[in-house]
């Protein structure tokens, strides 16, 4: 039995998007390791300027400095910049807690990762390979497990990341707002061919999605039924 990570679910009508989130946090990351390195280059400079050597031969002295002043230039500053990266952390913990919570309204979608392509089931038993169609404007998860060995579904433009596995059902959420292209990459050095096993993210009007889903039903049910077999694409295109 394959062993699954639940996903807590969002009140309603509360959506926090992840690749807005991982965007602010990393800019309030890069203004402040730049304070950081202008600090410590001015403070640097300063100290080359006052105590470099002003004739040939000069041997400088370190002034001597009290424990309490020897403290202070220890603790102070170790506590200023240490306080400002716990603060960061603490919000990149807060933002993974969040990005936990996946929007109760949002478009489920099955994945079988294998060497080397990725397989989508859609709730209709629509399947798409390497291919990923969605509505733009709604939330979409993805459960995701592995049919032969360890790889990692990634998309950069949604800035999310996370494993399949064989035997164990994970899951990532995105939020696309907005029609367009986004390349799907695999993350998890998985054989030989690894570095060709990519993918895209096609982003669709809402009206165009429905479209397309309800045309792939018919005609993979139409595939099925042709060569006798049952799936639930085919299910779902008979009428009632």
């Amino acid at each position: 039995m394959a062993m699954a990570y639940e996903a807590a679910t969002a009140p309603a009508g509360r959506i926090n998007d992840p690749a807005a989130g991982y965007d602010r946090l990393w800019h309030e990351v890069l203004v402040d390791i730049t304070i950081i390195g202008v600090l410590f280059a001015v403070v640097m400079a300063w100290f080359l300027f006052r105590y470099r050597q002003k004739k040939p031969g000069e041997v400088g002295t370190a002034p001597p400095l009290s424990v309490a002043s020897a403290v202070g230039w220890a603790v102070i500053p170790i506590f200023l910049f240490l306080a400002d990266d716990l603060y960061l952390a603490a919000n990149g913990w807060k933002l993974w807690n969040d990005y936990r919570e996946v929007p109760a309204d949002r478009l489920e979608v099955k994945l079988e990762s294998g060497m080397y392509s990725w397989d989508y089931t859609y709730p209709n038993g629509v399947q798409a390979q390497n291919v990923l169609r969605v509505p733009a404007g709604k939330p979409v998860m993805l459960r995701m497990t592995s049919r032969d060995t360890l790889h990692s579904h990634y998309i950069p433009d949604f800035r999310v990341k996370e494993d399949s596995m064989p035997g164990r059902v994970t899951y990532l959420w995105f939020y696309p707002q907005k029609p367009g292209e986004h390349i799907v990459t695999c993350a998890e050095y998985c054989g030989v061919m690894h570095g060709y096993m990519a993918g895209k993210v096609v982003v669709l009007p809402e009206a165009e999605f429905k479209a397309w889903l309800e045309a792939e039903a018919a005609q993979q049910g139409a595939k099925a039924a042709a060569a006798g077999t049952a799936t639930p694409a085919a299910t779902a295109a008979k009428p009632a």
